[in-house]
């Protein structure tokens, strides 16, 4: 995610609501992912946290008001416009949220997101009346209609003691949201992304299963790439150590026949297919009612093959679908995944090298080569997991675009 913040210049407006001290994660995090932060707070705000605090976190002068310090004589609110590679407000309260949908501008935030063309991310935090109200609601819908984004507001007990709706959500879903923005690269806009991702876990008893060391990273990345890209991103995902984007749509599910059912019942809604889980090819051929007891004698354990779920999606695809599969492999690595794509009918494979101190699995690089259906495999070397997620997006979008006879 850093590489989304890396000289990006990200205007954080804070405004009166008790989520207000909140503001200095968001700071804090965007500041270390490489963003030069401009604070600025209204009146309200000011009277809940110290500007001092967010100058501390960001290095730079908190913006106070349009009178405050001269800035109204070199119209500061037209230069951070201009400036502004993102405008963020976090929190947003229903008032600031009416001003920006009425065209009101009468504090240094109201009036700088009239002047902005940056995109702009409201994450709202009120009371869960106010946000249920149908003015909120219909100033919501008009800055949307507008281009305007919005992350949250969650759900849960809010300060004034209700629950419900309003809560500012965490600060990892404001970054996420914030990066997507930033991603001046739509290509995939309207498209639908189909992706698995994580392992399996293949039961043997109440206790025990069979499974693998992926921990859901690659699949994380593909997510959130194609979520910036403009993606519909759905994700059916295994065993996992890695949180998966809030804008994804997630489908839980634990072994390999559950994700096999999964992919078949949305993959023909699909426009791309990316079969980045490390899938269970064997599960134990009797799962245990109890737990099976220690005794002294060798264990001998059978085992029957899994469904092989990108084969299944190769061999019922529909026209126009593209299809990536992933090949985790010791030696031969191009070779052998060029030799699964085409067994598989795919459109591209990565082909990654696992084992040694280069292994994929659990890590956040690889070892990558793409391989294509009609040239040579593209070799990538050691390459971190989010630069190849972008890269794979990067071909995926041109063969959407592009005209392909008997696909």
């Amino acid at each position: 995610m850093k590489r989304c913040f890396s000289g990006k210049t990200v205007v954080l407006g804070v405004t009166g609501s008790i989520a207000a001290y909140k503001a200095c994660e968001v700071a804090s995090r965007l500041v270390e992912c490489g963003a030069a932060v401009i604070p600025a707070l209204t009146e309200s705000a000011c009277k809940l946290i110290g500007p001092a605090t967010l100058e501390a976190i960001t290095g730079r002068r908190a913006i106070l008001g349009l009178w405050e310090r001269g800035t109204a004589s070199d119209m500061e609110h037209i230069a951070m416009a201009r400036q502004a590679d993102l405008f963020l407000v976090a929190p947003a309260t229903a008032n600031i949220i009416a001003k920006a949908a009425n065209g009101i501008a009468d504090d240094w935030i109201s009036t700088t997101l009239l002047a902005t063309r940056a995109p702009v991310l409201f994450a709202p935090a009120m009371n869960t009346n106010m946000y249920l109200h149908p003015a909120t609601r219909d100033n919501i819908a008009r800055l949307r209609r507008r281009g305007a984004l919005f992350v949250g507001p969650g759900k849960g007990r809010l300060a004034c003691g209700t629950e419900g709706e309003g809560r500012l959500v965490e600060t990892d879903t404001i970054l996420e949201a914030a990066a997507m923005a930033l991603n001046p690269h739509k290509d995939l806009f309207g498209r639908t992304i189909l992706i698995t991702s994580g392992a399996n876990h293949e039961p043997l008893d109440p206790v025990r299963y069979i499974g693998n060391r992926s921990t859901g990273r690659m699949g994380r990345a593909f997510a959130m790439a194609a979520l910036s890209r403009g993606a519909r991103v759905w994700v059916v995902r295994g065993p996992s150590t890695e949180p998966l984007p809030a804008a994804a749509q997630v489908t839980d599910v634990q072994t390999a026949r559950e994700m096999y059912d999964a992919v078949m019942e949305l993959v023909p809604r699909a426009d791309v297919f990316i079969a980045a889980a490390a899938v269970a090819d064997y599960r134990p051929e009797t799962t245990h009612i109890s737990k099976i007891k220690r005794g002294t004698d060798a264990f001998t354990l059978p085992l029957v093959p899994n469904p092989d779920i990108a084969a299944a999606v190769g061999g019922s695809r529909r026209p126009g679908q593209v299809l990536v599969g992933f090949a985790a492999e010791t030696e031969n690595v191009p070779a052998n995944g060029a030799a699964k794509l085409r067994a598989k009918n795919l459109d591209l494979l990565i082909a990654n090298r696992v084992g040694g101190a280069r292994s994929a699995i659990g890590s956040d690089d690889c070892e990558a080569w793409l391989v294509h259906r009609e040239r040579e495999p593209d070799a990538y070397g050691v390459i971190p997991k989010t630069v190849l997620a972008d890269r794979v997006l990067s071909e995926i979008a041109r063969m959407l675009s592009a005209p392909r006879p008997g696909a």
